[in-house]
């Protein structure tokens, strides 16, 4: 796996502040859908764009990765378990916003993409555990 273009972190339940953000852009060449399938829309960089290290704890707490744009994102996630999450329109304002819950202990490897090839948008990143009113 390639290293991340825009970091990693390591979170552990209950971290702050909550919610955790990333600025980056958003985008690449990689058509998600020929390597993840139909449902994984979007086009998306070869590296992660961000790397989520999380402690779960006991367990019991959500977690909650999101994407909040003035473009049209789409959201794609690699669990520690070696699952492939796609997201577009769940979350606030038709951003992508992916809810496990509750959160497993592990490496999420997340890119965030766009709707055109090579196109890259100013995005924010959006960690959290709380649920949002705007859920």
């Amino acid at each position: 796996m390639m290293e991340p273009t825009y970091g990693t972190i390591q979170l552990s339940s209950g971290f702050q502040p909550d919610p955790h953000e990333i600025d980056l852009r958003a985008g690449g060449s990689l058509d998600a859908s020929e390597k993840l399938g139909s449902n994984c829309p979007g086009y998306v960089a070869d590296a992660p764009d961000y790397d989520l290290m999380y402690d779960s704890g006991s367990g019991s707490l959500p977690l909650i990765i999101t994407v909040r744009s003035a473009y049209d994102t789409t959201l794609v996630i690699n669990t520690p378990d070696g699952d492939w999450i796609c997201d577009d329109d769940s979350g606030p304002s038709h951003n992508p916003s992916v809810r496990f819950d509750p959160g497993s202990d592990g490496l999420y490897d997340i890119w965030v993409g766009t709707y055109e090839r090579g196109s890259l948008q100013d995005a924010t990143l959006v960690i959290s555990e709380l649920s949002s009113s705007e859920d």
